[in-house]
């Protein structure tokens, strides 16, 4: 069973002169690297949105790791993509149905789940299990299913002492979200990333609403590179960090983690040259392997 104490890892790049730094201040620094996001952790071994795979992502150094947020019948948070546990656990069932003791006592299958992978050791985490072993060690991308839930999730970081160090994030595309995001989030004073799309005919709206909020970061749809180059120094002069996806399903534009492993230059290289310092991949040794590269 994977043990919660193990030390974290010497290449973390999250460390300044041996203090864990604050999420905004870390994405802030001009001088970093392209973030590495991991995707559901790195779930390659271990079981996607287990301890175990937040752990691996600890390890290996990556500076963000990305989890799914649900809340149990009992109004507890915890670690599910899908909406059913068929795929992870075998059990053909809402896990919203279920109370957290019940959801936490469930093993989960290796690596993506399915039934061609095996049963683990690894238990369904709870959000307090993940903050309690990443506190001062990862920086954490909450995928809140539902979106009402985010104030509650404020609350939780917040008591639980973590909430510089996870983002928040939700679709900015209208005039609605925007009051939404200032009424509900804005006032904890919580790491905020928006969403915004430029491959879509209201993308002067949209990023006129993003420029008003202004938020740390940004993670950012498209379907030309040149919708991220031509507004570079317009975002990097507002400190808005822009963040894509190369994850298969979702990635833009053909910038994928499968075209990545054949032309890392071609692909992630292209994304940091237009801008993009944070990428989300299924991928993260690899794209970690590429920036280390990169900077030699």
């Amino acid at each position: 069973m994977f043990n919660a104490q193990m030390v974290l890892g010497a290449n973390s790049r999250c460390m300044l002169k041996g203090n864990f730094v604050k999420y905004i201040d870390y994405i802030a620094d001009p001088a970093r690297a392209c973030a590495v996001i991991a995707h559901r952790g790195a779930w390659h071994t271990a079981p996607e949105n287990s301890l175990l795979a937040i752990e691996k992502a600890i390890l290996a150094g990556h500076e963000v790791v990305e989890i799914d947020i649900r809340r149990s019948a009992d109004g507890e948070f915890f670690l599910l993509h899908d909406d059913t546990l068929e795929r992870m656990t075998g059990l053909d069932q809402v896990p919203e149905t279920l109370t957290l003791q019940q959801l936490t006592s469930l093993t989960l299958r290796d690596r993506d789940g399915r039934a061609n992978n095996r049963m683990t050791d690894e238990k369904l985490p709870s959000l307090k299990q993940v903050f309690e072993l990443t506190r001062g060690r990862i920086f954490i991308d909450l995928d809140i299913k539902h979106v009402e839930m985010l104030p509650e999730v404020i609350a939780c970081a917040r008591s639980m002492g973590v909430e510089g160090e996870v983002d928040f994030k939700a679709d900015l595309r209208t005039r609605d979200d925007l009051a939404w995001i200032r009424g509900a989030v804005e006032p904890y004073g919580v790491p905020f990333m928006a969403k915004t799309h430029l491959e879509t005919t209201d993308a002067e709206t949209q990023t006129d609403l993003l420029f008003q909020l202004s938020p740390f970061m940004c993670e950012i749809y498209f379907d030309r590179l040149e919708q991220l180059a031509e507004r570079k120094s317009r975002f990097r002069e507002a400190g808005i960090a822009l963040w894509v996806n190369t994850l298969d399903p979702v990635a833009c534009a053909g910038f994928t983690d499968t075209a990545a492993l054949k032309d890392p230059e071609a692909i992630w290289g292209s994304l940091i040259d237009a801008g993009v310092s944070a990428i989300q991949t299924d991928e993260p040794q690899a794209l970690k392997t590429y920036l280390d590269n990169r900077r030699a």
